[in-house]
């Protein structure tokens, strides 16, 4: 199979990096420092069960997307409609899209830049971060559920094969709040203490500011139609114990100097429950603790 990853970072490059070690031809697009790197000497996968640098093609344009069957859609929420916009005149006919992004909306935005693809939403169960140029650390699990489509089931075991524990399920809306809530949960507190999810949970208080953020989530869901599946609270604890070490994708953004996915996350929360009247205090206060983090370092 012919793959393009555009937005490979960390997720993007596990995700490739997994495809490509199996066969499958993969170009990574991403940033310059991490390009060059791969060019040089391939994608370090730096992963729980092996370490091993992984030939795989890499470029900083989005041209790069010709010709895939497959494009893996991993850049930043709020770049969903510009990044489409890059691709939409190089993607192949019949090429599917498949978003694996923070977040609950971002399949919908895309199809609507990309009207002439199949896209679909995927919910994202991975720990990596970009340990240096072209060096991917993967701290835990890896798995992926995506929304049908025709085909669905026969790239589910594509990526079975390739070692991405898959499933395919009617309910990834209910999944994708799922996700969100967890998001909401660590992503800004890790941010702001800078902190990894092991650490958050032994500061006395957290534990009942993570179940005030969970328990609004839940709310505006509820509010939306949307039933979210399993024990949400549960989930998020056992995220804790089994990736004490995982600093959040937030708190790595704000650490670089980045703006973060905030907006999608415990502000998303904030906007659709002002919407719908239900409160968010909690979730209200994380949002703004990060804008102000991130006004900060852009002020410095």
């Amino acid at each position: 199979m012919t793959v393009a990853v555009m937005g490979a970072g960390a997720v993007g490059c596990f995700y490739g990096g997994m495809l490509a070690r199996a066969g499958h031809r993969v170009t990574l697009i991403g940033r310059p420092q991490h390009v060059e790197a791969i060019g040089r000497g391939g994608l370090r996968m730096d992963t729980k069960s092996f370490d091993e640098r992984v030939p795989v093609q890499a470029s900083t344009e989005a041209s790069a997307v010709a010709g895939a069957q497959l494009v893996l859609f991993c850049v930043k929420s709020g770049d969903t409609e510009s990044a489409g916009e890059e691709i939409r005149p190089h993607l192949a006919p019949g090429a599917v899209v498949l978003s694996l992004q923070n977040g609950v909306d971002n399949a919908e935005r895309l199809r609507r830049v990309l009207p002439q693809h199949t896209v679909a939403a995927v919910v994202v169960y991975v720990a990596t971060e970009m340990a240096g140029p072209g060096h991917l650390k993967h701290h835990g699990r890896g798995d992926l559920v995506i929304e049908p489509f025709t085909g669905s089931d026969e790239l589910a075991r594509t990526l079975i094969a390739a070692g991405v524990p898959t499933e395919v399920s009617a309910d990834v809306r209910g999944a994708l709040w799922a996700k969100l809530t967890i998001n909401c949960a660590y992503n800004a507190l890790s941010a702001v203490a800078q902190l990894p999810y092991g650490g958050l949970l032994k500061v006395d208080g957290v534990r009942d500011v993570i179940g005030d953020v969970i328990a609004e989530c839940l709310a505006v869901a509820a509010a939306e139609g949307i039933t979210v599946p399993g024990d949400v609270t549960a989930a998020t604890w056992r995220i804790g114990e089994t990736m004490p070490g995982q600093y959040s994708s937030t708190a790595q953004d704000v650490a670089r100097g980045k703006l973060s996915e905030i907006d999608h996350l415990n502000g998303l929360v904030v906007r659709r429950g002002d919407a719908l009247g239900v409160p968010t205090p909690a979730n209200r206060v994380l949002h703004v603790m990060v804008k102000l983090v991130e006004a900060k370092r852009a002020s410095a």
